[in-house]
């Protein structure tokens, strides 16, 4: 690919994309302030300003320039919201300090065709910013409960300690009152006795399933497939409220079993999905030269398949997992007292006696599902480098 060599661009343009910035971090600002209109208009202008005169005044100095927005915003920050605002401030000074010139001076192109219209790299561009926006929107419920969960006060709330970094504000007693109750302790043994054999039985039947529905000889594919992944489509409590009935006419239902098969019901469909992407590369070949060397089907599938399929059985196997170790509306319907969950837990926690200690443990599964997720992808990564999808 063709070297775009970076060229200079006008302050304006510069300070207009820095302004478009400013409007967006503005908008929280301003919200969390109690007036969003006011932050991203006070935004838009502050930053086209600053960048405008920084362009302008200091295109040499790029260096020095840089410095003296993390100075300027580290300050102001620490003025109007003490060590959390100056934090803040040093962030949004190396963001905009970065930014600002990285625009001004063209390097924005180095990395894209030199042919693309500027209609093209706004979108580019655009497209990856709507993208993060999304991202922040979406992750920022999650990272709130984190830093919550180490209060030291039985609040839900940052309190003023928290807000001013005071060590005295932060505390591990939630975690504590999860590791030493018992009402905690009994909900986390149900969770850790009922999610593996779930999903266990999830990927043995939705492995056969996928293998199954994989050959083309098997008649109305489509709709057993559809049938299958149900699951996943179909409102959680209309799934829950019929294996109720379901569960109560064959003695199933407050029942450890009935738990079991409830939340491998509801895993099966992930395992499907996984598996049957992966068998999407699978070289049939390879099955047909081991029938003709003399292995039958069980030592073909142990040897030939179950080797190459194996990342996407174990991709598989982790979202059955997360799903019934985080499940809390069908457990409600088919369990009982004796198979409260950790969720259940901390639904009863949330409904009958509020405790922080419900973020200590959200906390911890959000650890957990974070650690799943990323063998996920590396399992992925694994699977196309066996299937020659990717190069390295």
């Amino acid at each position: 690919m063709a070297v775009t060599i970076a060229k200079p661009t006008s302050a304006t343009f510069a300070a207009g994309c820095a302004a478009g910035f400013g409007a967006f971090f503005g908008l929280f600002i301003g919200t969390a302030s109690g007036s969003g209109p006011l932050g991203v208009i006070a935004g838009a202008v502050l930053m086209f300003v600053l960048s405008f005169l920084a362009v302008q005044t200091m295109r040499g100095q790029e260096k020095t320039a840089k410095w003296a927005f993390l100075v300027l915003f580290t300050v102001a920050g620490a003025l109007f919201s003490g060590i959390p605002g100056a934090v803040l401030g040093l962030l949004f000074g190396y963001f905009f300090g970065h930014v600002t010139f990285w625009l001004a001076s063209g390097r924005y192109r180095t990395a894209l065709p030199p042919y693309l219209t500027p209609g093209q790299v706004l979108w580019h561009y655009a497209f990856r910013t709507i993208v993060g926006a999304i991202l922040v929107f979406l992750i920022t419920p999650i990272l709130v409960v984190i830093p919550l969960s180490f209060n030291a006060e039985n609040f839900f709330t940052f309190t003023p300690a928290m807000l001013h970094f005071d060590p005295a504000g932060y505390s591990l007693k939630h975690y504590r009152d999860f590791f030493t109750s018992s009402d905690w302790q009994g909900a986390l043994w149900n969770s850790v006795r009922i999610a593996p054999v779930a999903t266990i039985l999830a990927v043995g039947f939705g492995t056969l399933a996928a293998i199954g529905l994989s050959q083309p000889h098997v008649p109305f594919r489509q709709w057993i497939m559809a049938i299958l992944i149900s699951p996943m489509i179909v409102p959680l409590i209309i799934s829950a409220a019929g294996m109720y009935f379901f569960y109560s006419r064959i003695g199933l239902q407050g029942t450890y079993w009935g738990v079991v098969l409830a939340h491998a019901a509801l895993g099966i469909p992930f395992v499907i999905i996984t598996v049957t992407a992966t068998l999407v590369g699978f070289d049939r070949s390879l099955v047909r030269a081991a029938a003709n060397m003399g292995a039958n089907p069980v030592t073909t599938f142990f040897k030939v398949q179950m080797p190459l399929i194996l990342p996407g059985v174990i991709s598989g196997a982790l979202f059955a997992f997360i799903t019934s170790f985080d499940e809390v509306v069908v457990v409600l319907f088919v369990g009982s007292a004796g198979q409260k969950t950790l969720p259940w837990q901390m639904f009863t926690g949330l409904r009958e006696q509020i405790s922080p200690t419900i973020l200590a443990v959200a906390t911890i599964l959000v650890a957990i599902s974070i650690l799943l997720l990323t063998t996920v992808e590396l399992l992925r990564r694994r699977s196309e480098k066996l299937r020659g999808m990717s190069p390295s």
